[in-house]
Parts: C-alpha cells; structure tokens; sequence
C-alpha cells in the first residue's frame, strides 16, 4: 500500500521510452514520439510507501516528540490518499528527507511567475554584483554571440540574467545568445527571449543546427538533482554522452573561442579522507552500478569527449566541476538538502534529517558559482577542469539544519528519520569539500558570499514565492 498524490505535468516522450514524471505504472505508447516532442498535460501520481507513514508513527508514539507529530502530520495531512499501485519513489537529498507535497511538481500561480526569477530583488542584486566583479571581462562579452545549453535551469537562468543585464546596463555592443532548452526539469514560465537572447526549444540528445556564427559555447543542459537522474537515467546519459558529443561538433564545426562543459563533483564519488578537500587530479572512487551511476558516469564520459575534442581537433574546451551550488532560483521541488530544509522551514515544519546527519558538504552560493564558471570560460588555458565551490565550511548535514533554522524569524525543530530508500542512502559520499587553489591561481577568483548569508538571501528569495 502506498501513500500518493496526483499533480499536473506535462510529458516528454524520446525516441527510445516514454519520459513520464514520475509514473511507472502507465504503459508505453505503441507509438513513441520523437525526442523532446510534446504531449498533452495529464494528471500523474507520485506514491510515497504507506509502511514510511506507518513507520514515523511508530516513532512518534513511542516517543512522544512533538517534533516528530508534527513532521507525521505534514506527511499524511495534506489529501494523501492510499493506493495499492507500484510506488514511484521519490529520493531525498544527500541527508535531507522528501518533501511532502500534494501540489504539482512544476509550481504555478505566483510560485511559477516568482521562480521565472523575473520580478526579484534578491536575483537582481545578485545580477549586478556578478556583473561588478566580471568588469575586467566586458571585453570578452561584447558584441559576442553565446549558444547555452539548459538556459532555463538553475544555472543557465542566471547566466541568462546576466547577460540580459549587460545588455540593458553595461554593453554598447550588445551579446547575442541561442537559448537552448526543452523544460524536462527547468522552469517554462516568463522565458527570457527578445532581438538579442534567442530562445529555441530543444533536446540536445538531437544535433543543433544554425547559420549563425557562434563565439562561445556553455554546454549547462544535464538532470542534476538525484530525485530526478534516479527516475531518468537513461535520458540523463543521452544529455551527458549524446548531447555533450553534439555540442562538441557543433564547436568545432563554428571554430568557437571557447567551450565550457558543466561537469559535477560526483565525478570524485565518495573521496576517502585523505584527499578531503578533494583537488582536480583525484582520480575519484565511483561505483558504476550504484544508483547514482547514470548521473556521475555521464560526467566523467562527458570530461572525457570533451578532451579528446581538445586533444583531437584543437576545440577550446574548458570544464567545471561545481560543488553543491544553491540559492535563489533553485527548484522548491528540487529534494536537494538546502531547498528542502528551507521549504519545511517557512511551513514552520521540523527538519528532517536521515540517519545521522553527519555526512558533511561544502555549499557554494550561486553568485559566486556563476562568477567563476564565466572566469573559467574567459581563461586562456584551453584542455582544463576546474573545480567551482567554496571550501568553508564544510558542514554536517546536522549542522546545516541549525543554519537554516538560525537564519528564521522563529524556530523549528530538527529531526532525525531514517532513510526510506537504504541503497540510494548507502550510495551517498560521507564528505564532500573542494581544493579551488587552482581555480584561484589561474582565474583569481575567490569566494564572496558566506554560507549564513546565502542561507538569507536564499530563505529571502523562496519567501517571495
């Protein structure tokens, strides 16, 4: 027996299997549609097991926490109902348990037209400061043309921003961009899009195609979030294999100054503890069959076409590894640990942590992370990776929670539950902090923005929705 909800979503069929979100229980259509073709909106569920349910009363009753209630209350209040259908599991984050919602995946109303980023303050400073510290850059902006691809993602949007910024507010020689996106994970609302930015929808597992000169490319489309690279591996390798090689050959083709592949530092794995922090030569300690695989596998896959584009035809590649990026824009829905704490956070809800909460992170804001990756994409060195983080701290998932909680007009409680899904909490790297000493030394960039106060501004921003 399982606990579900029904929500609202559009569905994307590809050429090899249906792309759902998530309901595994529906059948196939015999005749699939190409990739990234549209189908009509369609109510779907998304289950949750019942013996979870049944499990936190366990814990409640026997403790008696009011802690604990009122997490129980949030799971099974909000119209959940009981289904005996096959459950379509939802992962939490690395620590951080699911959110339960009984709202549709992709927000609407206000909550869409906030999360477009369009109307908000705390997205606009950002904008400006990036664009401040970017100045010794301008150069290498103007009159340019940029092709990115997930313009409309967590990163992407930004990097959208930004350049929309420097064409209303800095440039005389205005950027131009092809925004490529087909919406599998990001936002569709408000899509930034006039004479200069150029939106296409498009899956990038197809080849891309156009008459314009290209100056430089951001290869940004990729299925970050676990709760989503789980349910999707298949079409997460085709963004990172398929859809990197076509980027790649699009570069060449253009003769483009620069290439920049957003790889992830899952490509370390699980690092032990001797090469915590964890610089660029570490070789990693990957599983390539865990559940984590699809996603961590078709970065490394991805690095390396990228290098031998380099090695091969001289193609400009350059590639990031960003270290848990967060802050305004990022998903609500998103189950990673920040926007799910601060999610049951502002419903004045427990916080709840699996297992232990000891398994430690390092969380760079989002104004620094797009501030490096342009550094990266501007640098001279060509065949390089970069990691893109901010070492300090690095900080339990515990101890995370109380930052959240610290930052709140009010206070909520912090719990610990165990973790729903065993394999998936096994798989999960116990730490997680980078070297950036080689991102300083060629780029000169370094960290702005403290964790307390990227906590604010983000609490901030996810008030607004």
């Amino acid at each position: 027996m399982y606990i579900h909800f029904t929500c609202l979503q559009k569905s994307v069929y590809t050429s090899t299997q249906e792309r759902r979100m998530p309901n595994p229980t529906k059948k196939k259509p015999k005749n699939a549609k190409i990739a990234g073709e549209e189908t009509d909106s369609k109510l779907i569920s998304i289950r949750m097991p019942a013996g979870m349910i049944q499990k936190l009363r366990g814990v409640a009753g026997k403790k008696g926490d009011m802690g604990y209630q009122q997490l129980i209350k949030s799971y099974i209040k909000q119209g959940l109902t009981e289904d005996s259908g096959q459950p379509a599991e939802i992962p939490g984050p690395a620590g951080a348990a699911p959110l339960s919602k009984s709202k549709s995946a992709k927000p609407s109303g206000k909550r869409a037209n906030a999360a477009a980023l369009a109307d908000s303050e705390v997205i606009r400073e950002d904008i400006r400061s990036i664009a401040a510290h970017l100045k010794p850059y301008y150069s290498f902006f103007s009159g340019k043309t940029f092709l990115i691809t997930g313009a409309y993602g967590f990163l992407g949007r930004y990097m959208v921003h930004l350049l929309k910024y420097l064409n209303e507010e800095v440039l005389d020689k205005k950027v131009r961009a092809l925004l490529l996106d087909n919406f599998v994970t990001g936002y569709e609302q408000r899509v930034i899009s006039d004479r200069n930015l150029v939106f296409h929808r498009h899956n990038v597992i197809n080849p891309f195609s156009t008459n314009e000169e290209v100056d430089y490319i951001i290869h940004a489309a990729g299925i970050a979030s676990p709760a989503y690279y789980t349910k999707y591996p298949i079409e997460t390798m085709d963004v990172g294999t398929v859809g990197t090689r076509h980027m790649l050959e699009l570069a060449y083709k253009k003769n483009v100054s620069g290439f920049l592949f957003t790889s992830s530092s899952e490509v370390y794995g699980d690092p032990d503890p001797k090469h915590v922090p964890t610089n660029e030569e570490y070789y990693g300690n990957v599983s390539i069959t865990g559940p984590r695989s699809c996603y961590d596998e078709s970065k490394r896959f991805g690095e390396t076409m990228c290098l031998a584009f380099w090695r091969t035809f001289n193609v400009p590649v350059k590639i990031v590894r960003p270290f848990n990026v967060y802050g305004p824009g990022i998903r609500p829905d998103d189950y990673r640990v920040l926007p799910n704490f601060i999610e049951h956070a502002l419903r004045k809800e427990p916080l709840p942590i699996h297992g232990d909460g000891r398994n430690t992170r390092s969380f760079c804001y989002i104004s620094d992370a797009i501030e490096a990756i342009f550094r990266v994409l501007f640098a001279k060195e060509s065949g390089e990776y970069f990691n893109i983080g901010n070492p300090a701290p690095e900080i339990s998932v515990r101890d995370l929670a109380y930052v959240v909680r610290d930052a709140l007009p009010y206070k909520v409680d912090v719990v610990n539950i165990d973790p729903p899904h065993a394999v998936y909490a096994s798989s999960d790297p116990k730490r997680r902090c980078p070297d950036i000493s080689k991102l300083q030394k060629i780029t000169g960039f370094k960290p702005k923005v403290s964790l307390e106060e990227g906590v604010r501004r983000t609490i901030r921003w996810f008030s607004e929705l």
